[in-house]
């Protein structure tokens, strides 16, 4: 089994999230490179600091000309996912028919029988173009067979909409100031149903292997079996079945898995000495998840957990904020005079960078310990 280091191994997951260094992909191979970019968070800082080059803007661009799709997807929260690949994780959202349990078939007064009608009149109302939740559920209603569900498609919580994005009948449209709107999925040539399960499955888990290794079973059970709720035996499944695509690495005592065709490159990686600094709620840390004592310090976690700014040097070594002009640095547990002394000017240099990308001059303030 080949041996590693944890900061080889997070040097290479640097290289993988295109943080070091810094990728050229457009704004849609960022976000299919991480799987998914949580939608409520800044979504485009995110992206655009793991590009060269990009523009303020690109992201609701890239969705309003279909190359990305919002959709309700991981732990029922609003993400930025790519036509392509999107489907193959909303599938297996939709693996666990929610919309069937007890709890839903009484409360909507819906039993399996009814969605396909259902769905069918989701479709043929958006197939004018996009709608509010409001304009939605009065199309809807005029059946009278679903005439009751003029209060459920009113809910603010969204929650009786979200089984028409997971069986792909539709994603967000452009807002209409602060309302969302909503569009037919079969309508974007680019979008790219996956109804074979297993396969879709598969290619999830290679996905996020590809992206967040050195990765276990657990951390792939995390990011699809809790946060899609896909399964833990079908996680466990597709994990042993593809078994040949693995190489085992052992990190500093701990067995880890990447995909084969990673594994010399990974051997290879050298330790990194970038300092990068990404938004709070960041695919750094919630792709492995804040549990994770070698992404974020154990002691540190709730303040990242609750969306803190992310200091990243190897894994998370301290937070930031913004205040005027200023860019206020707080290390964890000491950091900064170990980050300088590896990495002089390194935070100087990306709070440059983070100026340019805000279009604004920013200037680091002296450390705070």
């Amino acid at each position: 089994m080949m041996s590693v280091t944890w900061p080889q191994a997070l040097a290479w997951r640097l290289v993988r999230q295109f943080l070091d260094p810094v990728g050229d992909e457009p704004v849609s191979g960022v976000v299919r490179r991480l799987g998914a970019v949580p939608a409520a968070a800044d979504a485009e800082l995110a992206i655009r600091l793991r590009q060269t080059t990009s523009q303020p803007g690109e992201v609701s661009r890239a969705l309003a000309d279909g190359e990305l799709l919002a959709v309700y997807a991981f732990r029922g929260a609003t993400h930025l996912v790519t036509p392509e690949d999107g489907g193959a994780y909303l599938a297996l959202r939709a693996a666990g028919r929610m919309w069937e349990r007890a709890s839903w078939r009484e409360y909507y007064r819906l039993e399996p029988e009814d969605w396909p009608r259902l769905r069918e009149l989701v479709r043929e109302a958006l197939s004018d173009g996009p709608l509010t939740r409001a304009e939605l559920g009065d199309a809807v209603t005029r059946d009278a067979a679903y005439a009751h569900l003029g209060q459920a498609f009113a809910d603010p919580a969204h929650t009786v909409l979200k089984p028409f994005v997971w069986q792909g009948d539709m994603s967000f449209g452009p807002s209409r100031g602060q309302e969302p709107t909503f569009r037919r999925l079969d309508t974007n040539p680019r979008w790219t149903p996956w109804p074979d399960l297993d396969e879709a499955g598969r290619h999830a888990v290679l996905a996020y292997v590809g992206t967040y290794g050195p990765a276990t079973e657990a951390h792939v059970q995390y990011w699809l079996g809790e946060g899609l709720g896909a399964g833990r035996a079908r996680v466990r499944r597709w994990w042993v079945e593809l078994a040949e695509r693995f190489a085992e690495v052992d990190v500093e005592g701990e067995p880890a898995t990447v995909l084969r065709e990673h594994a010399d490159a990974l051997a290879e990686a050298q330790p990194s000495t970038s300092v990068r600094l990404l938004p709070g709620h960041d695919q750094w840390v919630l792709g492995p998840g804040t549990a994770d004592a070698h992404v974020v310090p154990p002691e540190h976690r709730q303040a990242v957990s609750r969306g803190a700014n992310l200091v990243v040097a190897g894994g998370v070594a301290g937070t930031w904020a913004v205040s005027g002009d200023e860019v206020t640095v707080t290390w964890f547990d000491g950091a900064g005079p170990a980050v300088e002394a590896t990495a002089p000017g390194a935070l100087a240099d990306e709070v440059g960078r983070l100026g340019t990308l805000l279009d604004r001059p920013l200037r680091l303030r002296p450390r705070m310990d």
